[in-house]
């Protein structure tokens, strides 16, 4: 192949039209918006947005109970708190994702503990997880990366084992399926973020299953997300025993989410059609693995990340993604810029300023190397934007894209 056949050396583009788009909200969210107006509160307590909402998720997730928060990260501090994560405890969970699944561990003055991923599902190693166990380890909290589902078969059989809450992070993995079940139903706790940056929006919002279905559970699992107080029926109980932190959901995000319920199923239908197909029209080529997703699952895709295999190239991931860049095909360099523990607060130990707590009850630290498996799919990733509003043909023209790049630089 001749080298000005790439755009980026003076060739034509593989994709010259604009992606497909399509607006998010409509009618249906104003209506619902007007409703909450009109009840004169937009308080979760006393109006019926919220109630709504959460009836209508158990409805399409099959669970009992269900509680909502202000946003996905308050979910996943609601089910650390639910679970009964207190100071010094430790909880393990994934080196790559976003820092609000971090957070409710710290809140709880709880040590995260990391363990290394596959390198095809970019999801936990339950080898690796249960290597990490300790005497101090009360909670395992799953994150199933870019809507695809974690193995959690052996994750469940090691947490019953060894006696820890299993909390399952759903934030960018709606419709999720792990052998037939909805990922979110299948540890003790299920969270979901439903902010601008998912597969639904309410601004910012969050949710969280009570997987056991057991009423005690829901009711603390409940009230940790609003200060501790009992809220159930016409009585309000404030007679408080432990801290929690105020995550209430207003009556406005409630509104809107009835809304964009109704929209779920179709947008995770076409997500996973056209990752599929990304992973199907890619398979093969040079210096490419794509996103795997283990049989009898369902990947509903937030993002699709492939891996570049270097040895097989005559490119850097940085000429390839420019390359790639250049023939219309939008896309960034791996996911985070790298692993969490990697981040100044893990690598100081300063969850609070001037302070190495809670890291120095057990002198717990992160060296560059703990997890290798994370820290190479982060220096060989690409990612690209999957969008419920594109095309056959723009999902078609980024394959066209991706074939173009890799067999020019690809060295057989």
């Amino acid at each position: 192949m001749n080298r000005a056949e790439l755009a980026i050396h003076g060739g034509s583009k593989v994709k010259t039209t604009p992606f497909g788009t399509g607006k998010r909200f409509g009618f249906e969210e104003v209506s619902e918006l007007v409703e909450a107006l009109n009840q004169n509160t937009l308080f979760y307590h006393f109006g019926g947005k919220v109630k709504q909402f959460l009836h209508d998720f158990n409805e399409i997730y099959g669970v009992r109970y269900s509680v909502a928060a202000s946003s996905g990260t308050a979910a996943i501090h609601v089910a650390l708190g639910a679970a009964g994560i207190t100071a010094g405890d430790e909880v393990i969970t994934s080196p790559i994702t976003d820092q609000g699944t971090l957070i409710g561990i710290l809140y709880q003055n709880a040590i995260p503990v990391f363990a290394d991923l596959d390198p095809h599902t970019y999801n936990m190693d339950p080898h690796s997880i249960e290597a990490r166990i300790t005497g101090r380890t009360k909670a395992i909290v799953v994150v199933h990366l870019a809507g695809n589902a974690a193995d959690m078969d052996p994750i469940m059989e090691i947490a019953r084992k060894h006696k820890l809450k299993v909390i399952e992070d759903c934030a960018q993995s709606y419709l999720t399926k792990y052998k037939g079940k909805l990922v979110g139903t299948i540890g003790d706790y299920g969270c979901f973020s439903t902010n601008d940056f998912k597969h639904i929006s309410t601004g910012d919002g969050g949710l969280v299953t009570v997987n056991s279905g057991d009423e005690k559970d829901y009711h603390v699992t409940h009230a940790f997300a609003d200060k501790n107080y009992q809220r159930f029926g016409s009585s309000v109980q404030r007679d408080l025993h432990h801290l929690a932190p105020n995550y209430r959901m207003t009556e406005l995000q409630g509104a809107v989410g009835i809304a964009q319920l109704k929209k779920l199923g179709s947008i995770c239908e076409r997500r996973q059609q056209y990752g599929d197909r990304i992973t199907a029209e890619i398979g093969g080529l040079p210096g490419i693995e794509p996103h795997v997703v283990e049989p009898g699952n369902e990947c509903t895709y937030w993002f699709y990340m492939f891996r570049l295999n270097l040895s097989e190239l005559s490119c850097t991931r940085t000429e390839f993604c420019k390359a790639l860049e250049a023939e219309g095909i939008p896309n960034m360099e791996g996911y985070i810029p790298d692993v969490v523990y990697m981040q100044p607060l893990f690598q100081n130990r300063t969850a609070y300023p001037d302070s190495h707590y809670p890291f120095e009850l057990t002198g717990m630290t992160y060296e560059r190397g703990l997890c290798p498996n994370a820290e190479s799919i982060l220096q060989t990733a690409v990612r690209l934007p999957v969008n419920e509003f594109y095309t056959e043909k723009d999902i078609g023209e980024m394959i066209a894209g991706i074939h173009k790049v890799a067999s020019f630089y690809g060295k057989r």
